[in-house]
């Protein structure tokens, strides 16, 4: 990014709070300090030792976990403000950063909100609202009724004007919530109350628009910029159409496919939304561009978006950069016709959640974490470090991976290869559906729409792989770290032992026979009927092991080797350094990243990962009928509230066999219900609440037995 674009601009403010958290904040706290402004972080009791409270210069402490005690809490963030003796706030994206109430209150407390007017959050706040203005500003609307009128009759009565299909959406609504398809007119009432009672419990407010679902859309937004003098200019164009529940996956910039006359009529509609309300500083137009080339305004984001890096690697600027100097009084440093585009951009946003279980968020520890090597072509904001904990309280969001390249092609390529060098263990990500994303035909050919995952859920769905070679690179660092192990408790004991003595090795060594040495493993399917268990029997010779694997599907063919090789087995060896893992598989020479816990092997290797339970271990302790300390939390057997709230029902008894990702309990906490499901297929030995009950964040809600122990005690 290029920092030279401002000339003399007047002296910035010397202290910024950053009313944040995660990668939002970093980000903002890296451009901050490099400007020479000191920076205040906040954190709740769940950021103690987050990554953004480590990089500030100052940090105060918020609150409980729960966001509205703590990051959505206006009064505390003020008065930790006047505290610091801070001149300006920054509230990133999310939170308060479309508050038109703590916008005002910064005013009025003469602190500099970077930020538009309390009037214009107000304004593009309210969806009926800003496509009222947008009216007066001749930008192209759907279809649609978004009216004051809110009675059933005149919105079914508009409903039917307006056609199917249609959305139903809440006026003050966002990130998915409040949405509703129709198709036939019949299921109207039904939808109508049910968006209602979402909204008002996740809005406080059930006011409704309707417009007409256009179908095969892309989602194309512009990221404009305006300052205090009458400034505004537009910076390129996105396309965001990869979403799932309403939620974005995938970036990229410029929007690809986008005719010139397009590009040029979507930034001058994006540029008249936001003189129309006299908007500062940073802000996105979204619209919605259909297959007859039309385009029409969906709603304006009133603040830096999650995606912005994709426009700063196209453009080289420095968009939080921009946010402080136009905040702080300095004209815009560019007219349009000087913005220069370069390249192009994509970014992904790797989450801890589930994609063969409808996406569902994960959380957890982060028990090893490598990131792709950061260059001109390659870009990681993150607000996490290894052995961090993705709590359940705020969006499971790890990182943003973002590419750069002179091409679109060249750019997929890129991240193609950033993703293969991207490995996390200990926690559920996208990283293999991104993966799988990328290789998508109708991707690569930019023929993009927001029913993309949709349309394409055959070529997105888990696939089976033969894991011979992730068996044995899993068996091999295992074998190769109990013999380091054996090793270093033999030097550190050369007194007492004698190192070239059988009896000192415990290699399974016998009187003229080969040394072996068995390893049991099992898949972590989420249906656990159709996982897999293996075993593994290690013959040690003098050139390495040879390997047995049993337990094989027989339908499933060798994808790796030319010949099959059940019969006589494998012969390995290799050496593992740390996590690194060089290993000869029948001459094979391959390397891989294994990472060993005491229930998983998580393996990765070409590009994939591959999870293992260590299935012996399992074995082992059903027997004595205990497990070890250190592996409680990986079972994961207690199934705990995430929040402080109330259950509003119970959908499992004791005794009942659940899947993993099975709702169990729905409880209602800060105006929103959330599922609480069966993080293992298992079964429900007790439940602890009842509908109505109030629950403390961390109560034990339920205990489950994982199928996994089940199926080793019925083997035992």
């Amino acid at each position: 990014m290029s920092h030279q674009v401002f000339n003399n601009p007047p002296p910035l403010f010397s202290k910024l709070l950053i009313a944040n958290r995660g990668e939002i904040a970093c980000r903002i706290i890296a451009t901050a300090q490099r400007l020479g402004i000191t920076c205040v972080a906040v954190y709740s009791a769940a950021d103690t030792n987050a990554r953004h409270v480590e990089m500030a210069d100052e940090a105060f402490y918020l609150g409980p976990a729960p966001a509205p005690e703590s990051y959505l809490n206006s009064q505390r963030i003020l008065t930790i403000a006047q505290q610091a003796n801070v001149q300006a706030i920054h509230p990133g994206y999310g939170f308060l950063s479309e508050n038109a109430s703590f916008a005002l209150a910064c005013a009025q407390q003469g602190l500099i909100f970077i930020g538009p007017s309390a009037s214009a959050i107000t304004t593009m706040g309210s969806k009926s609202a800003a496509k009222t203005m947008m009216a007066t500003a001749d930008v192209p609307l759907v279809p649609g009724y978004h009216g004051h009128a809110q009675d059933a009759q005149t919105l079914k009565y508009h409903s039917q004007q307006i056609g199917y299909p249609q959305l139903l959406k809440a006026v003050y609504g966002g990130g998915g919530k409040g949405m509703r398809v129709i198709y036939h007119a019949d299921e109207f009432c039904q939808a109508l109350a049910a968006t209602k009672r979402e909204a008002m419990a996740s809005f406080g407010n059930d006011d409704m628009l309707i417009e007409r679902y256009l179908i095969k859309t892309r989602h194309v937004e512009i990221q404009i910029f305006s300052d205090n003098y009458g400034n505004c200019i537009y910076l390129s164009q996105r396309d965001c159409s990869i979403q799932r529940r309403h939620q974005k996956i995938l970036e990229e910039a410029p929007a690809p496919a986008l005719p010139q006359a397009t590009q040029i009529a979507m930034g001058e509609a994006a540029v008249a939304a936001a003189k129309t309300i006299n908007y500062q500083g940073a802000g996105t137009v979204e619209f919605l561009y259909d297959e007859q080339g039309q385009f029409y305004f969906m709603e304006m984001n009133t603040r830096l978006q999650v995606e912005h890096p994709v426009t700063e690697m196209i453009t080289g600027l420095d968009l939080v950069e921009w946010q402080l100097h136009i905040a702080n009084g300095t004209p815009l440093p560019l007219t349009q016709t000087q913005v220069k585009i370069n390249g192009h951009a994509i970014e992904v946003r790797i989450y801890a959640e589930d994609p063969d279980n409808d996406f569902m968020p994960a959380s957890g520890n982060i028990a090893y974490l490598s990131q792709p090597p950061a260059s001109r072509h390659v870009r990681i904001d993150t607000g996490v470090v290894q052995g961090d904990e993705i709590s359940p309280y705020y969006d499971p969001m790890i990182a943003k991976l973002i590419v750069w390249d002179h091409t679109r092609d060249l750019a997929i390529i890129r991240l193609q290869s950033a993703l293969s060098d991207y490995k996390i263990a200990g926690i559920k990500t996208n990283i293999g559906f991104l993966t799988q994303l990328l290789q998508v035909p109708a991707l690569q050919r930019a023929n993009l729409n927001t029913d993309f995952l949709l349309t394409h859920a055959a070529e997105l769905a888990p696939t089976h792989v033969n894991l011979d070679y992730e068996l044995l690179l899993a068996g091999l660092a295992l074998q190769l770290q109990n013999e380091q192990s054996r090793q270093l408790n033999v030097a550190n004991n050369t007194e007492n032992h004698d190192p070239y003595s059988p009896w000192s090795q415990a290699t399974g060594w016998r009187l003229n026979q080969p040394s072996t040495n068995t390893v049991k493993f099992a898949t972590t399917n989420n249906d656990h009927h159709d996982r897999q268990h293996y075993t593994l029997t290690l013959t040690t010779l003098i050139q390495g092991y040879q390997v047995q694997i049993d337990g094989q599907h027989p339908h499933k063919q060798k994808q790796h080797l030319q010949q099959a090789a059940l019969s006589t087995g494998y012969l390995i060896s290799g050496e593992l350094n740390g996590d690194e893992l060089t290993a000869f598989i029948d001459d094979h020479r391959v390397k891989a990243t294994v990472v060993i816990s005491p229930l998983h092997i998580t393996v990765f290797y070409a590009g994939n990962s591959t999870v293992l339970f260590r299935q012996s271990i399992i074995q082992s302790a059903v027997q004595n009928q205990a497990l070890p300390s250190n592996m409680d939390n990986e079972f994961e057997t207690k199934i705990t509230a995430p929040m402080n709230g109330v259950i509003v029902s119970v959908l499992c008894q004791v005794d009942q066999v659940v899947d993993t990702g099975e709702p169990l309990v729905v409880m209602e906490a800060m105006k929103m219900e959330c599922n609480i499901n069966a993080p293992v297929a298992g079964t429900i030995t007790t439940v602890f609440y009842q509908a109505g009950d109030m629950v403390e964040d961390g109560a034990e809600l339920i205990q489950l037995t994982p199928a996994l122990i089940l199926d080793n005690k019925e083997q035992a």
